[in-house]
């Protein structure tokens, strides 16, 4: 698992502060990472409804805080019980302030220290990426340094989401210029860091040529315009020749950038399905993208949301070749609810589904071609193969 201190927001419960990972969505003037898109292009609502439970989930905690304002105590509390309760891996209430963050962040501005991380399956925590310019690079910090605490937390075996919300101060609601103190090992070496965070913009979509005239574009994630940026570098790369899509470590984001993207590479059609309270609805890709150019997707167990609704379209509909390994899996749908004090709720209500109808949470999709640290060279090799047998028929 990995994530990285974009797009964490607190959960509190109690005194604590348990993070979750907003793969899910806060519907900011479009579909957030794996929620429900909102009615607009690419969208068609399905008749199809099964039996939906008298009263759902957001209600229930609705509910709970309406109850709680009119006893004088705190909505935002009791609704962060109700989805307590609820026993929902993805649900999340949000402070009015936390979702103004979050909207920031899918403009692509976020505060933190640049640290990608991810969890061993020992529990260990190791840096997976630091973002170029950001204060953890500038104080030295390394892809696979070992990260032991945060402000004196042990980090060991806490989810990634926790330990990024320790790293963003979300906790504390720590603006930019706060400090935040670091455990760090490489190799025999051990030793403490302050670094002092920062506001930092991301560079979601990233376009270098390769091999002549292979393109590759890389999808950091699915901020606000990636859709239109991705379609914008395929018009652009040399005519018939091969694109090579990275999407390793992408987290997800706004779901309508990935079906945005989609189309930059697919004639209409069908791209994801979902249910919500089951209801089922669809996705469609616009007419008119580049469906005869050699395709090859890159993608990881840091393949998340929104970019596993991405290549799961393009895998299915056989538009593109998936080199690398099993994505995360996570493919569950949430809905946002306002609460009287401003807050927000987040309950998952659904799951999306490929366009041959596989389910991906909790099980990801399965590449073409597994391959490790050398897959972007695999994927030139294959790319080299599929502009052969397209100028050879």
């Amino acid at each position: 698992m990995s994530g990285r201190d974009l797009f964490c927001q607190p959960r509190r419960t109690g005194r604590g502060a348990a993070l979750t990972l907003l793969f899910a969505s806060v519907l900011v003037a479009g579909a957030a990472t794996g929620s429900l898109p909102g009615t607009g292009r690419g969208q068609e609502a399905r008749s199809t409804r099964s039996a939906a439970p008298a009263t759902s989930r957001p209600e229930q905690v609705t509910r709970a805080a309406e109850e709680a304002l009119a006893d004088g105590k705190s909505p935002m509390e009791a609704a962060e019980r109700a989805v307590s309760r609820s026993g929902d891996r993805w649900g999340a209430v949000y402070s009015r302030g936390e979702y103004e963050e979050f909207q920031e962040a899918l403009d692509g501005r976020y505060t933190g220290v640049g640290l990608w991380a991810r969890r061993e399956r020992d529990g260990r925590i190791e840096v997976a990426k630091v973002a170029e310019g950001s204060p953890a690079a500038r104080a030295g910090i390394r892809a696979g340094d070992r990260l032991r605490r945060v402000d004196g937390h042990t980090v060991d075996g806490r989810p990634v989401t926790e330990v990024l919300a320790l790293l963003r101060g979300d906790a504390t609601d720590a603006p930019a210029g706060t400090v935040v103190t670091l455990g760090l090992e490489r190799g025999t070496r051990a030793w403490n860091l302050t670094l002092r965070r920062a506001s930092l913009s991301t560079q979601p979509v990233t376009v270098r040529r390769v091999s002549g005239e292979v393109t590759v574009i890389r999808i950091a994630s699915f901020a606000k315009g990636v859709g239109e940026t991705v379609r914008a570098a395929v018009r652009q790369a040399p005519a018939g020749a091969g694109v090579i899509l990275d999407l390793r470590g992408n987290s997800g984001g706004l779901v309508a950038e990935a079906v945005t993207t989609a189309s930059a590479f697919l004639d209409g059609g069908l791209v994801a399905t979902y249910d919500v309270d089951g209801e089922q609805h669809a996705l469609h890709a616009d007419p008119g993208g580049d469906t005869t150019r050699p395709l090859v997707a890159v993608v990881d167990g840091g393949t998340m949301s929104a970019a596993e609704l991405l290549t799961g379209a393009l895998k299915d509909r056989g538009r593109a070749v998936v080199v690398g390994s099993r994505t995360f899996g996570k493919g569950s749908v949430q809905m946002p609810s306002r609460l009287p004090d401003g807050s927000v709720a987040e309950l998952t209500v659904g799951h999306y589904r490929t366009p041959s109808g596989r389910d991906v949470d909790g099980t990801g999709v399965t590449p073409d071609l597994e391959a490790d640290a050398h897959a972007l060279q695999r994927a030139e090799t294959i790319l080299d193969g599929l502009g052969d047998a397209s100028r050879h028929p």
